[in-house]
């Protein structure tokens, strides 16, 4: 026989960014509140941004590290958010989603070459516990100009999941979305769309400590790297009757918690990660020495890299993309991966001489040197100077901040302010992060799926690269 009172709980992980240290704490709290439901039904889902490939486990495997890890916790569904789907290819992600055990839904990214989501993927899922049904669909953020290079049309998601939502209402008992869309998107969705009865979130990485009950809608979020775990009670009296929102809350997770076949998984996967990226790239006959704040041979060589990839007239980089020097000797590919985390792109675009002139002056002020970023795949500290190649600048260090104390040289001519220039760069910059006169670029062209760390192999491997990053481009004058 039903209970009188049937009870509906969902736990949800969002943006855990390959945090393996957290995913074991993580899984001891979710059997925790399998274990206090007493029978109750429970779902598991994740919001996307599971995948990080800063981290050696995601990096060396591919992602069959964090598969493996939402397989043995129990997820009931998944969504996928930009960690996946635009840092690894299509390829990459039909082998590696090729094993998930539950679904995994998305319903605004679809295949250019079919119009329709690759076979690991569904628009939606209805799952079906002890009798009731569970409609499940989700959506990840729209960067539709990074999705076309890799093979994907994202589209507009509030209209994809409205014929989602439209499809799904009538029939089941209660209907979730999982958002990789942002808390400003999830408000919009949650006042515009009927029937749904919770929008679990994550991308913007906000914490929500109870949900936010928008037109009916709790609307959740749980953090970040693993950190919290939300949870969502529904209720309802009878088989006929409606489900309604009980209670919600993000619980914190302790990260002294542990479960065992997790944990085992996780230092496995982290052991072969390592083992994969100890292939040999490059053997050196000098260190480079970095300066984040200043001039250096490393920063130089990764500005070289950009250049030489994009076969522009000059590249401009911020040398905080590095994390520490490149030593002498043998450089492998998880030496590089540690020293250049970040999964970002080079990019070419047209600046005008005004904008590149403004980003040199700001790489003269400390404030900006030493600016901490977060987010758009920046996985340094703190931004850094700007690293060159192709120009020279000539600037006077006594000279106030923003004063005209540069003069910059393009094939030993002045830098004109109202010509445009082709430059390579980077795809952060292009959202107006850390340097914004550089987001003023125009006819952008994201060189995917390459990452900085890629370019410094191929730059390591370039005869005579050594000697040129040792030749300054930042010169000292008094004007």
């Amino acid at each position: 026989m039903r209970p009188e009172t049937e009870r509906l709980t969902i736990l949800h992980t969002n943006d855990i960014h390959s945090h393996f240290d957290m995913m074991s704490p993580l899984a001891a709290d979710i059997a925790r509140q399998r274990a206090e439901a007493q029978g109750g039904i429970v779902l598991l889902f994740d919001i996307g941004d599971h995948m990080d490939r800063a981290a050696a486990a995601t990096e060396g495997t591919m992602g069959q590290a964090n598969i493996d890890i939402i397989n043995l916790a129990g997820y009931d569904a998944i969504t996928i958010g930009n960690n996946e789907g635009l840092t690894f290819s299509r390829e990459m992600l039909s082998t590696v989603f090729a094993g998930t055990q539950c679904p995994v839904v998305c319903c605004n990214l679809v295949e250019t070459a079919t119009g329709q989501p690759p076979r690991w993927m569904k628009r939606h899922a209805i799952l079906e516990r002890e009798g009731v049904r569970i409609g499940v669909t989700g959506a990840t953020v729209p960067f539709a100009s990074y999705y076309s290079l890799l093979g994907w049309d994202a589209l507009e998601p509030e209209e994809c999941l409205r014929e989602e939502c439209r499809l799904l209402a009538p029939e089941v008992d209660i209907l979730i979305i999982l958002s990789h869309l942002g808390l400003p998107a999830d408000r919009r969705l949650a006042e515009r769309l009927d029937g749904v009865h919770a929008i679990l979130g994550g991308h913007t990485h906000h914490v929500l400590e109870q949900p936010l009950i928008i037109g009916g809608t709790a609307v959740c979020g749980a953090g970040k790297f693993g950190r919290y775990l939300g949870r969502l009670v529904f209720e309802r009296g009878g088989e006929d009757e409606p489900f309604h929102y009980v209670a919600g809350e993000c619980l914190p997770v302790d990260p002294s918690l542990s479960e065992s076949t997790v944990s085992e998984a996780a230092a496995i996967h982290l052991q072969r990660g390592k083992e994969a990226l100890s292939e040999t790239v490059a053997i050196t006959d000098r260190s480079l020495p970095l300066d984040i704040s200043g001039e250096s041979p490393f920063a130089n060589l990764l500005a070289q890299a950009v250049r030489q990839f994009t076969g522009t007239a000059f590249s401009l980089v911020n040398a905080g993309q590095l994390l520490g020097p490149l030593p002498m000797g043998e450089i492998t590919a998880g030496m590089l991966h540690s020293l250049c985390p970040s999964p970002i792109n080079p990019c070419v675009m047209r600046l005008s001489g005004n904008d590149i002139r403004t980003a040199l002056k700001q790489s003269l002020a400390a404030e900006f040197r030493e600016k901490v970023i977060y987010g758009y795949g920046f996985r340094g500290e703190r931004l850094g100077g700007l690293a060159v190649d192709g120009i020279k600048i000539l600037y006077d260090p006594h000279a106030m901040p923003y004063d005209e104390n540069i003069a910059v040289f393009v094939d030993g001519q002045p830098l004109e302010d109202n010509r445009e220039y082709s430059i390579g760069t980077i795809d952060m910059f292009t959202f107006r992060t850390g340097y914004e006169s550089i987001g003023n670029g125009q006819d952008v062209l994201f060189l995917l799926p390459h990452f900085l760390r890629d370019l410094l192999r191929m730059e390591l491997q370039r005869p005579g690269s050594l000697d040129e990053c040792a030749q300054a481009r930042w010169e000292p004058r008094t004007f």
